[in-house]
């Protein structure tokens, strides 16, 4: 049985997570786990599965979660000191980091440290310090287990290839919540509707990165470092449909793609269970004569400005990804909030990555001085 660590419990991945390790009672064991401020949810898993260390955000839900009553002894602690303890708890085989934002950067490095497998869900980890985690995996010989469905995809895909003979990995992408507006028709888009993704269910922050196809330009950097691979060799293909999650291109011009309905408990279930393959229960079929066809485009870096960033910024390297990074997160908190249109985004974060001058080779704590200016450099310009 492994025993879980499950950073970002009551968001969309983690309840997803939840649902895998339910289904399989007798493989995982959850021991540990993170959630924000939705405590309604929290303590409906703290009952069901009956973890041993449960992180809060902060104080004030920390202070009102310790008055109830569990059948089971549970301890809690708050703050990102907690997230830390819940990543490294004792016994812990494999931490499945699902949390959004860059808070993940660090109790991932810890978890690695311990020579704690890691299931990746949060890009911002490998996007703010890509560097950092990869060779720290490869110094502690730690895997790291893709979640995201793409990289999941081209991960499957390699499974059994020589790596040198790879020629391009191309992601693909479903467009987003606008992928049938052109770019003059996004004046006055509202939070609602950017919030409507077609295909996925998602949180509101991927689903907003989705709308402008930032996600997917995180993507291509976490691409870059989970299957060291130069960005010039990752293309990105529009695919409406999402039934081909992601395709690999060898030397000799053969193309191996990983299909599936859109669940992404398949993904997660993989990072678990890997190397093996384990039923998945209510998964939906994938029949190719109900779709009758798929679609595909090449993606208009024109259209989509935020995806032209991605690439600037990870081939200039060092620090700019980080403020890419967090320059998205602060300008979409700020729109979800009604505070900037939803094409004021995409300007933020240019006029942040203008501002900036790369470091290359960047520490932990340059990294997270950089992210904290960047913030308050967008904070600055929102008000």
């Amino acid at each position: 049985m492994k025993k879980i660590s499950l950073l970002g419990a009551t968001g969309s991945i983690g309840i997803q997570t939840l649902d895998v390790i339910n289904s399989h009672p007798e493989s995982f064991k959850l021991v540990a786990m993170s959630f924000g401020s939705n405590i309604k949810s929290a303590i409906d898993i703290i009952v069901k599965f009956k973890p041993e260390f449960v992180a809060v955000k902060d104080k004030n839900t920390y202070n009102e979660i310790i008055h109830y009553s569990f059948s089971h002894n549970v301890q809690f602690g708050y703050g990102h000191e907690a997230l830390i303890e819940a990543a490294v708890y004792d016994g812990v085989e494999v931490l499945v980091n699902a949390v959004v934002g860059s808070v993940g950067l660090v109790p991932t490095l810890k978890a690695i440290e311990n020579k704690i497998t890691i299931a990746i869900a949060n890009k911002e980890t490998l996007v703010t310090a890509g560097h950092l985690v990869t060779e720290s995996a490869k110094k502690h010989g730690v895997q790291l287990l893709p979640v995201d469905s793409e990289h999941s995809a081209i991960f499957q895909c390699l499974q059994g290839e020589n790596t040198k003979n790879i020629e391009r990995l191309i992601v693909t992408a479903s467009g987003g919540s606008f992928r049938d507006k052109k770019r003059e028709e996004l004046q006055g888009v509202t939070v609602e509707q950017a919030l409507n993704h077609p295909n996925w269910s998602m949180g509101a922050k991927i689903t907003i990165d989705s709308a402008t196809m930032m996600n997917k330009g995180l993507e291509i950097i976490e691409a870059h470092w989970l299957f060291n691979m130069p960005y010039d060799n990752i293309d990105v293909l529009l695919h409406k449909e999402s039934i081909i999650h992601s395709l690999v291109e060898f030397t000799d011009r053969s193309i191996i793609a990983q299909l599936g309905t859109p669940d992404m408990r398949v993904p997660i279930q993989y990072a678990l269970t890997y190397p093996d393959r384990y039923e998945l229960k209510n998964a939906k079929r994938l029949e190719l004569w109900e779709l009758g066809k798929l679609h595909f485009e090449k993606a208009d870096f024109t259209r989509y400005k935020c995806l032209q960033f991605a690439y600037n910024s990870g081939e200039i390297g060092g620090t700019m990804p980080t403020v890419l990074n967090a320059a998205n997160e602060e300008a979409v908190a700020a729109f979800l909030k009604g505070q900037i249109t939803f094409l004021e985004i995409e300007d933020w974060i240019e006029r942040a990555l203008e501002k900036h001058e790369s470091i290359s080779h960047p520490s932990l704590e340059q990294i997270q001085e950089v992210d904290r200016l960047t913030r308050n450099f967008v904070q600055t310009l929102i008000s």
